[in-house]
């Protein structure tokens, strides 16, 4: 039975059936053809016959093994490899079919290829998850034909597996060694001109030439008969918290990924840099309800805690409790804070019925609030107008813009700092902003 089940007739082989039915027909009008066929039949038999003890003779020949990461980065290309051998003495046509998780969608996944004697192969593609969550893996499936192509052999190789998918964990790997490396220009990062000396003293050194001469330490300078001067470093332990709001607001999808998990996305790199500037990073999800809440740190083990709270996190159907997030921050976090708020505000209205609670926050703290621009609504009124009903939702799609324009104006105001942003460049702008405030000694 379980050689039946791995047994596949490969496609050569019915073209030879129906060459030999046809064969045969010709045969009762013409003796000859007939004799033609009976021995093309055999042929064929002995052929089948050969073909299946070619695949058969030995066992397990074919090994096959799938190198995945540990964990898959949402909205990144991840990375998979599948190694093939095998202990043919011939070079065998492999067909391969790897059962990836169903969130794909992918129905048309087929490899083929030669593989000679004593080689083996390693075929490498990538996966771009759009969701949190697990992904399982099935069986590698490997059908091997020989080179007379009359049948096939399957094999079912490998473990099913089940890979979870975290926030985009490789885009903060990037910029934290861009950071490291000081090149975050490269990404867009702007290079902030520093006001002031809004720091912390570190300590007293010699003169450099290049010193700023306001930095000289005059009663240092008498002791030592030499020019000193006060060196200075960036002020630490600032805590930073990234609060973000889960209600239905956040589910709109944007190039794939919801608004919801390129908040989490940047909240994640946001935490880490703020680490690496020894900073505390904080986090704060909200709904109708708190769902999370993790208190601002400093260690470098804050940031996995971060990303295991980030990775459970839906969005709901319910509106968000500002009140509630004006409470609990008001309970929960003490010391004056960078406040990090990503939610989303479609009208003037909307931003109106929380404006108390917003304002509330930043008497308190410095508040950020993040939200986004609708691009498929810009993207449709840049298009030409060729009808009355394209110019009715070209201008209605211009008041929706112009609304999220009015939004930035009015929470100014209040002294209240906001980025409005399109999805893709939310990482970016909002490190943009953390740094300028940081080089401004706001926090």
């Amino acid at each position: 039975m379980k050689f039946i089940k791995s047994l596949y007739l490969h496609p050569f082989f019915y073209w030879l059936i129906i060459a030999i039915a046809i064969v045969s027909v010709l045969g009762f009008f013409m003796p000859i053809f007939y004799a033609v066929a009976k021995l093309t039949c055999l042929i064929f038999i002995i052929a089948l016959g050969f073909d299946i003890a070619l695949l058969y003779r030995i066992k397990n020949a074919v090994q096959a093994s799938r190198i995945c990461p540990e964990k898959l980065s949402n909205g990144d290309e991840n990375s998979i490899q599948i190694r093939i051998q095998h202990r043919y003495n011939f070079t065998i046509d492999i067909d391969l079919i790897d059962e990836i998780p169903i969130q794909f969608q992918k129905r048309d996944f087929n490899y083929s290829f030669s593989l000679k004697p004593g080689t083996e192969k390693n075929i490498n593609y990538s996966l771009k998850p759009l969701s949190r969550g697990e992904y399982h893996f099935g069986v590698i499936n490997i059908f091997v034909s020989s080179f007379l192509k009359l049948v096939k052999r399957r094999y079912k190789l490998g473990d099913a597996e089940m890979i979870p998918c975290y926030p985009s964990y490789m885009q903060m790997r990037q910029y934290e060694l861009m950071a490291m490396s000081n090149r975050l220009t490269d990404f867009g990062i702007k290079k902030i001109r520093r006001i002031g000396h809004q720091m912390e003293f570190d300590q007293i050194r010699e003169y450099v030439k290049g010193d700023d001469y306001r930095t000289i330490n005059w009663k240092a300078t008498a002791r030592r008969s030499q020019i000193m001067v006060n060196q200075y470093q960036d002020e630490k332990a600032q805590p930073v918290y990234s609060i973000i709001d889960c209600g239905r607001s956040m589910k709109m999808p944007f190039y794939g990924l919801s608004l919801l998990d390129y908040a989490i996305n940047t909240s994640l790199v946001i935490s880490n840099t703020a680490i690496l500037k020894h900073d505390k990073a904080g986090l704060l999800c909200f709904g109708k309800h708190v769902h999370s809440s993790v208190p601002a740190k400093g260690r470098r083990t804050q940031v996995k805690k971060i990303m295991e709270i980030l990775y459970n996190q839906e969005t709901n159907y319910p509106e968000p409790n500002y009140e509630l997030l004006y409470s609990s921050v008001k309970h929960f976090v003490r010391s004056r804070s960078l406040l990090m708020l990503y939610t989303n505000f479609e009208s003037l209205d909307s931003m109106k019925r929380q404006l108390p609670y917003l304002q509330g926050l930043a008497k308190d703290h410095l508040l950020v609030v993040i939200f986004f621009n609708n691009s498929e609504i810009e993207e449709m009124t840049k298009k030409s107008a060729e009808s009355i009903e394209d110019i009715y939702v070209k201008t209605i799609g211009e008041k929706f813009l112009f609304d999220k324009k009015l939004i930035v104006k009015e929470l100014g105001k209040y002294g209240i700092h906001t980025i409005l942003t399109d999805p893709k460049n939310l990482t970016v702008n909002s490190l943009n902003k953390y740094l300028e405030l940081k080089s401004r000694g706001l926090i």
